[in-house]
């Protein structure tokens, strides 16, 4: 399987190809700018490419630019993406006085996404954190994945069980993404009040 990591020059982008260059998986970081992609492909021992190049030759697509940038972003490679498929990391967070929240929008950054895509779209990985999977050893946790085309789940799956030393999840349909990414809002939360780096375990499943 090949991997396109597109926001591959950022902390979460980053860590990820790395995770994946260390299990084998052939990978390519995008960035808008060649020169941030040829450096950052040489600092993470991987290949860098645009943007457009690394998706149009890879068979699952990491999306893993900023919340605020994601949607833009899928609307610039829509005709490079074409079908593959897409898993989106990102979620929309609030910064209160009371505490970190997620989005107001009615619907989850992934399902707009989809809206934007003719390729199927996951949900996925938002409770793994940068500087978890960016440690020497995978972290032990579970990853959570949840989209609505079977086949592109399973690639998805299939990555996410290469980042953690924990299981990957079928976590449901893709409207099951607004709850994992308010997942991010309440684990940031837990991280600031217990000064952690607080995970996922799900028990009483095979």
């Amino acid at each position: 399987m090949r991997v396109a990591v597109v926001g591959g020059t950022g902390p979460f982008g980053r860590a990820v190809a790395t995770r994946l260059r260390k299990a084998g998986v052939d990978v390519v970081v995008g960035s808008r700018d060649p020169a941030r992609a040829a450096e950052a492909g040489r600092e993470l021992g991987v290949e860098g490419a645009t943007n457009g190049d690394a998706v149009s030759r890879a068979d699952l697509i990491v999306l893993a630019v900023n919340a605020d940038a994601a949607l833009a972003t899928a609307r610039e490679l829509r005709s490079h993406i074409g079908t593959t498929p897409v898993l989106s990391v990102a979620s929309e967070l609030r910064f209160t006085k009371e505490g970190v929240l997620p989005s107001s929008e009615p619907t989850s950054l992934a399902e707009r996404i989809q809206d934007e895509l003719d390729a199927p779209v996951l949900a996925g990985l938002h409770s793994l954190a940068a500087a978890t999977l960016g440690e020497d050893e995978a972290p032990d946790e579970e990853a959570l994945v949840c989209g609505d085309d079977a086949e592109a789940k399973a690639l998805a799956l299939e990555l996410a069980g290469r980042l953690t030393a924990g299981r990957a999840l079928d976590a449901g349909p893709l409207a099951s993404a607004r709850a994992l990414e308010g997942l991010t809002a309440v684990i940031v939360n837990l991280n600031k009040r217990y000064r952690g780096r607080a995970g996922i375990r799900v028990t009483g499943v095979g």
